[in-house]
């Protein structure tokens, strides 16, 4: 088990309720689109930035940004990339640094994170003033 996050691109998702944006998150991770999820070239070129940025503080454990480092390194992150959004696995001995890391990178990016791992989730997108909050949802 791994602890994960999810940056997106915030156009792509539904984010006007809890029940739109999960439906699409359930999809995304289906990974049934028609590439492979290790190839940065099938997303946004914001993700790519993002990605970037992401990679040297926790490097890829597989795919064409794999790092070699040992299987057991505790930076190491398992990244799926789709085309709107890239899913990673984190050790739960980085969670703290990663989530941290992740979360600045989505703000300086303008993209949407979500916090998998999260008992809660917890759902952050860029706002129209350039700021960032965490969307709260009403039934």
């Amino acid at each position: 088990m791994s602890f994960d996050l999810m940056v997106f691109e915030p156009s792509a998702a539904p984010t006007s309720n809890s029940e739109g944006f999960l439906a699409w998150y359930d999809e995304q991770t289906k990974w049934t689109e028609n590439h492979d999820y290790d190839d940065p070239a099938v997303c946004s070129e914001t993700l790519r930035l993002w990605l970037g940025d992401i990679i040297p503080g926790f490097p890829a454990m597989n795919g064409p940004l794999a790092s070699g480092l040992d299987e057991d390194h505790p930076s190491l992150a398992d990244y799926s990339i789709g085309k709107n959004i890239i899913y990673v696995g984190f050790s739960w001995s980085s969670a703290d640094a990663a989530h941290e890391r992740v979360h600045f990178l989505a703000k300086k990016h303008k993209l949407g994170f979500f916090d998998v791992s999260a008992d809660s989730g917890g759902v952050w997108l860029p706002t129209k003033d350039g700021g960032y909050e965490m969307v709260a949802w009403s039934a």
